[in-house]
């Protein structure tokens, strides 16, 4: 039976990396991003994919969040990755932040995943079991937050698994599954040409994890080899 998977932020970076493989390997993708007509890599995706889904949408807009669902109400899904995600201004130090520019971060990468776990709740309740998978990042954690400044990053990824936790409660009668995940330092535009691993290399590992979660995993904080970290 083909499998389903809603991914946000798709049209590049581990998004791209995961929309591939999930289509490799024969699941049915629905991929999101925000200007499907700048999103080359994506499109042409298409032409050698039967089982892709383009969908346009700001995942901070949710009124189009709650419509998209609504659209989709018959269509059960397996997964829901949400991947979309903004840094803010780099370089910001204490005593320079940017307050603006940290409500634009918190809303694309703490609220839109928790209102699209809402908005597609009903239809992950179809999954045996279904999955919620959040990217956050290591950086998030407090305990290895050792070094102190990125204010406006750190603080959404350490809400953003707050996000999660409470999701893995809320969602534990249904069967359903919430996880942070870490990617791994990856060579993207947020990671920059200096990281450690590549998009593919980060997917592969992600999809593993996923593939391989139990219920005794939600509500917890993996990195994309399977180890677990430390809020």
């Amino acid at each position: 039976m083909t499998k389903h998977v809603l991914i946000t932020g798709a049209n590049r970076g581990i998004g791209l990396a995961l929309t591939q493989l999930y289509l490799k390997t024969g699941w049915q993708v629905y991929a999101n991003c925000r200007d499907i007509s700048q999103a080359d890599d994506l499109t042409h995706l298409q032409t050698l994919f039967d089982g892709l889904s383009l969908i346009e949408l700001d995942v901070t807009d949710y009124a189009a969040v709650s419509a998209l669902a609504h659209s989709m109400a018959h269509q059960p899904l397996d997964l829901l990755i949400n991947n979309a995600g903004v840094y803010g201004p780099k370089g910001t130090v204490f005593g320079h932040t940017d307050v603006q520019a940290w409500r634009e971060v918190l809303e694309v990468n703490t609220l839109a995943p928790l209102k699209l776990a809402e908005a597609f709740y009903p239809h992950i309740k179809h999954g045996t079991p279904g999955v919620i998978a959040c990217l956050s990042s290591k950086v998030g954690s407090m305990s290895e937050n050792t070094r102190g400044g990125g204010y406006i990053y750190r603080s959404s990824k350490a809400a953003l698994n707050s996000v999660v936790k409470s999701l893995s409660n809320d969602l534990e009668p249904d069967g359903i599954i919430a996880i942070a995940l870490h990617p791994g330092w990856v060579q993207t535009e947020m990671g920059g040409p200096q990281a450690l691993i590549d998009t593919h290399t980060a997917a592969k590992g992600l999809k593993q994890v996923i593939d391989n979660l139990t219920l005794l995993d939600s509500g917890l904080f993996m990195d994309y080899q399977g180890n677990y970290l430390p809020w």
